[in-house]
């Protein structure tokens, strides 16, 4: 009974030892693959992460992030997809072209416009200001005689094309339309007004008070030109039927608090 008790522990222990130079290697073995699996877990997490980040900041900056020349852009695409033939929104359209530099596209709408609406001064004193800014000055000439001689029968035509000349800096031009509406209509308290204006935007102070005097001469139910007058040094009467209209409003207005 001893005997086998001891056998058994001689191979019991003969069983350990034979075990024991190859148990490092596995536990090493396994200690390797957990940090593999470890490492790629985290990298896996990691780029999930960032990848659902990168995502996130280029949906909301492509839905939010865009400049008020794209958004009106778009917006006029789309109302000339609904309806091609509107001079407003091509001249509109050409306006953004014009400010990014585009003349090409931009004098396309311009022609466009022009297309549906020969009379549009607006879009003839930008068209000018493209030739200009493009570096085209003798077309730019060229453009404005032609709308200058098709507005030559029209006072109002005259005045409308050079206001459109004045908002856009292009003041020759605008004074040369304007002297070929007071020559159609000499009696336009209007036009006298608007030269009046000019000549005070230019400084020149003496034409200018003579330009509104006359106006005001012309049509004294002016507060505008009135008032302008006054801070020029000069005085003028308002007509009695404003100043009677004048204080039956002022007394409506005081009755009603």
């Amino acid at each position: 009974m001893t005997k086998r008790i001891r056998s058994r522990k001689s191979e019991a222990g003969s069983f350990v030892f034979g075990l024991q130079p190859s148990q490092p290697n596995l536990l090493r073995r396994s200690r390797l693959d957990l940090i593999t699996l470890l490492t790629f877990a985290l990298l896996f997490l990691c780029t999930t992460l960032l990848v659902g980040c990168t995502s996130q900041g280029v949906a909301g900056s492509g839905k939010v992030k865009r400049t008020p020349s794209e958004q009106k852009k778009a917006a006029l695409l789309k109302t000339l997809d609904r309806k091609f033939e509107n001079p407003q929104a091509h001249y509109e359209l050409a306006q953004v072209y014009q400010a990014e530099r585009l003349w090409m596209k931009a004098e396309r709408h311009y022609n466009i416009a022009l297309g549906f609406d020969p009379a549009h001064s607006e879009a003839q004193a930008a068209m000018v200001k493209v030739f200009i800014e493009s570096g085209d000055t003798a077309k730019s000439k060229t453009y404005a005689d032609i709308y200058m001689n098709q507005a030559v029968g029209s006072a109002n035509g005259s005045f409308r094309l050079g206001f459109a000349f004045q908002k856009q800096l292009l003041d020759e031009y605008a004074f040369d339309c304007y002297m070929q509406a007071l020559h159609l209509a000499p009696t336009s308290a209007k036009i006298h007004k608007q030269l009046g204006y000019y000549y005070l935007s230019k400084n020149d102070k003496v034409r200018g008070e003579e330009y509104l005097k006359r106006s005001f001469d012309l049509d004294r139910l002016q507060p505008d030109v009135a008032g302008e007058l006054g801070r020029l040094g000069i005085e003028v009467r308002i007509p009695r039927k404003t100043e009677k209209r004048t204080k039956k409003i002022d007394k409506i207005a005081k009755e009603s608090r």
